[in-house]
């Protein structure tokens, strides 16, 4: 089974808005760096819709790289992101994610067992898990709990070694 740990907070930035400025009212038209967005002009509330989306980027960025680095060698793709266009024509990603493998070890409860806390560890890894991190944290702790009870009965069972034989013939 694979599942994709992803970032899926909420949207700190709107395009609804719309600046009340005349068209020649430069003071509250600001330039923004050329370099970044091809010499567009942008009013303050763009600007501000700009720098809100950079945010964004660097947190969604930084959240599903979390994943990826716990996740170590479990993780079965890189991150992927969903992507929106800024008012300065500039790409900023809005969402991400990361495949995990998420699937048992066939009869190693104790491989499972460590598995499981690795995709705990990876779903938990950003400073604040979105609700579907939280889920695959759940459900890594819940195959954790089943690969410790499968242990516990592999205990239990009676060994064949240490029997006594009976020789007297």
């Amino acid at each position: 089974m694979l599942v994709a740990a992803s970032s899926n907070l909420p949207a700190l930035y709107s395009f609804h808005s719309q600046s009340g400025a005349a068209p020649g009212d430069k003071s509250s038209v600001k330039t923004a760096n050329p370099a970044q967005a091809g010499g567009i002009q942008l009013t303050e509330e763009q600007q501000r819709q700009v720098d809100n989306l950079k945010a964004r980027d660097r947190e969604v960025r930084n959240h599903e790289q979390a994943h990826l680095s716990a996740a170590g060698n479990l993780a079965v793709s890189g991150a992927q992101f969903s992507y929106v266009t800024g008012p300065d024509g500039q790409r900023y990603a809005s969402g991400g994610e990361v495949g995990i493998d998420v699937s048992e070890v066939a009869g190693d409860p104790e491989a499972t067992l460590r598995k499981a806390e690795i995709i705990r560890r990876a779903a938990l890894a950003p400073t604040n898990p979105s609700s579907p991190d939280q889920s695959i944290a759940a459900k890594a702790a819940a195959m954790a709990n089943k690969a410790r009870a499968e242990l516990l009965n592999l205990q239990k069972e009676p060994s064949r070694n240490g029997r006594l034989i009976d020789l007297t013939a």
